[in-house]
């Protein structure tokens, strides 16, 4: 059975040899005691394209371009928050395909309304659980993958949660293109810093090989400076930080030939 869709958090665990997908199974408004209580529950399953609930999202594992009707080039942000910029990143580069992943339900709909206003066609949100991406993509099917602004969780003993980890680096190894690109935004300094001792190292620094992503830039506030890539979008939390005068980090790594 799939993990109950829910945001809480959970230490991620590689798939049992053998084991059917998905993994991450959405659970149903009639699964709910009380469903009326958040009636996005439902909203965000009658809403219909753009959006796409768990169920519908996990059979296109390996064939993305029938969901976007084309084939192109598949970036994907984890964690789209209100959808702006994924909705941004879609209009800016209209020859690719741009899928946002999102856990809560609201935030899913918010998303998909932002992908309405900006007429954009090649962008996609889904409710799905960022710690089963294999669900969702085959090996090197990714063009170009997006975290920005995720929960910092700072204390060492909420190192089981934190999304940007030694694992969720060995799977962005996985689902990169050669030559495809990772890029980190985060407010919280350490989400960005704690990226180049992961390459070679778990998170209690414990050694591990090498993993085959070559950092290529990094910035230490894209607002006051360049950002590690061209043609930076500002998300809806840098906004915020920019007027508040507080720095945004960011890093770029890319993933070696294999």
């Amino acid at each position: 059975m799939g993990a109950p869709g829910s945001p809480t958090t959970r230490r991620r665990m590689p798939r049992p040899e053998g084991e059917s997908r998905p993994r991450f199974t959405d659970r149903l408004p009639e699964d709910f005691t009380r469903p009326d209580i958040n009636p996005f529950l439902v909203a965000h399953r009658e809403h219909g394209h753009p959006l796409l609930p768990a169920s519908e999202a996990w059979p296109y594992r390996g064939r993305w371009h029938e969901a976007f009707g084309r084939e192109a080039p598949l970036h994907v942000e984890i964690g789209s928050g209100n959808g702006f910029f994924l909705a941004e990143l879609a209009r800016r580069n209209p020859d690719w395909n741009v899928l946002g992943i999102e856990i809560r339900y609201k935030r899913t709909v918010l998303c998909a309304k932002k992908i309405e206003a900006a007429g954009v066609s090649n962008a996609l949100i889904t409710r799905y659980d960022a710690w089963y991406l294999d669900d969702l993509f085959e090996d090197g099917s990714l063009a170009g993958l997006y975290v920005n602004h995720p929960d910092p969780w700072p204390k060492v003993r909420h190192e089981k949660n934190r999304l940007l980890s030694r694992w969720f680096l060995e799977e962005s190894c996985r689902l990169l293109a050669d030559g495809a690109w990772l890029r980190v935004k985060s407010d919280f300094e350490d989400n960005v810093a704690r990226i180049p001792r992961l390459l070679d190292a778990d998170g209690e620094g414990a050694p591990l090989p090498r993993l085959p992503l070559q950092i290529t830039g990094r910035s230490d506030d894209v607002i006051t400076g360049p950002a590690p890539w061209p043609d930076d979008i500002e998300t809806n939390y840098q906004s915020k930080f920019r007027k508040k005068g507080e720095p945004v980090y960011a890093i770029e790594l890319r993933r070696e030939a294999r």
